[in-house]
């Protein structure tokens, strides 16, 4: 399987040490976000192949920047990245926000599927102001500005939590 090979290239070049069930658990997630991308356009990235460098891959890349046990996933669309992470780390526990209903109904079936109890899934919006300002770290790929991520996430950190904003190409 092409996918599996790219995945196992790009977690040698990360220098991330994963368990079998652990790159399995990855695998399910993609066969899972193919099959429900089909119907709910949860990303623009249709190819497999593609989804595991531009998606997996990428969150991943994160993996050694990430640390405390409670870490928010802020406009996290199709779980990016924060199941790949909950998968790697599994002792953390992630809670998973996006306003999208589709989306956060498929990351419910994801949950499921792969038996995450270290994650928490939300539909709602930061803006909200519903979640408790305890969180070790936040991070997100795409969801907004610098500025408004700073503005919007900065109260929810606990004291001396960090951001971890993926911008860029």
């Amino acid at each position: 399987m092409a996918e599996r090979d790219i995945l196992e290239r790009g977690l040698r070049t990360l220098e991330l040490e994963l368990s079998e069930q652990q790159r399995d658990l990855l695998m399910r997630y993609l066969a899972l976000l193919v099959k429900w991308n089909r119907a709910y356009n949860l990303t623009a990235i249709r190819d497999p192949e593609e989804m595991v460098t531009k998606h997996l891959l990428d969150s991943l890349a994160v993996a050694p920047f990430v640390s405390g046990e409670r870490l928010l996933d802020v406009g996290t669309g199709a779980g990016l990245p924060g199941i790949p992470l909950a998968i790697v780390y599994p002792d953390k526990l992630f809670e998973l926000l996006d306003s999208n209903g589709k989306k956060t109904r498929f990351l419910v079936q994801v949950v499921a599927d792969l038996a995450l109890p270290n994650v928490t899934v939300h539909h709602k919006r930061i803006e909200s102001g519903e979640l408790a300002p305890v969180f070790d770290g936040i991070l997100s790929r795409a969801f907004a500005s610098l500025a408004d991520m700073t503005r919007d996430c900065g109260p929810l950190l606990a004291e001396g939590g960090e951001l971890l904003a993926m911008k860029g190409q």
